[in-house]
C-alpha cells in the first residue's frame, strides 16, 4: 500500500496536482470561452476529489485535494507551462507522463495502473463538461475533435510508463 510517505515533497505535490494537469490538457486542446474554461476546470476538480476506485493512495490524493479546495488553496500550485518549454499541450502531456512514472516506480503495479486510468477520467470528464463549437448551442458537440486527440494522447503518456 503506497502512501503520501513514501514521495518526497515535490513527488506528491506533482501526484496532487496531476487529475487536475489532466483536465487541463483538455482546455488547452481546444480553448473554448470562459464559461467552458469554468466547467472543464470545475469537472476536474470534481473529478480529483473522487477518485474511481478505492487504492488507498488515490484515496490520499483526492483527501488532500479536497482539503486544498476548502482551504482555497491552488491544488495547481507551482505548475504553469512555459513559454519557452515548447507547446503546451506538450508540456502537460509531458508532465503527466513524468508523474505516472514517478508513481510507478514507488507504487504497486495495480495502484499505478489505477493511478494512469483516473488521469485519463479527469481528462474525459474535463471534455464531457461542455460542449465545444457552435452557435447559442446549436451545432455544438460534446467532444471535439481536439478535445478527443488529446484525451488519446493523455492515455498514452500515462499508458507508456
Amino acid at each position: 500500500m503506497t502512501t503520501k510517505t513514501d514521495f518526497t515533497d515535490e513527488e506528491w505535490a506533482r501526484i496532487v496536482r496531476a487529475p487536475l494537469v489532466a483536465g487541463m490538457a483538455i482546455s488547452l486542446a481546444d480553448p473554448g470561452g470562459p464559461i467552458e474554461a469554468a466547467k472543464e476546470s470545475m469537472a476536474a476538480l470534481k473529478s480529483a476529489t473522487n477518485p474511481p476506485s478505492r487504492e488507498q493512495l488515490l484515496a490520499d490524493v483526492a483527501l488532500e485535494v479536497q482539503a486544498m479546495a476548502q482551504q482555497h488553496q491552488n491544488p495547481l500550485k507551482g505548475y504553469r507551462p512555459t513559454a519557452e518549454g515548447g507547446p503546451p499541450g506538450e508540456q502537460v502531456l509531458a508532465e503527466l507522463g513524468a508523474v505516472q512514472g514517478i508513481v510507478s516506480a514507488k507504487a504497486s503495479p495495480e495502484e499505478a495502473a489505477a493511478f494512469g486510468r483516473w488521469l485519463v477520467a479527469s481528462a474525459q470528464g474535463a471534455a464531457d463538461a461542455a460542449k465545444e463549437g457552435g452557435f447559442m448551442g446549436f451545432g455544438a458537440e460534446q467532444v471535439s475533435a481536439r478535445e478527443q486527440a488529446m484525451l488519446d494522447q493523455v492515455r498514452e503518456a500515462v499508458s507508456a510508463v
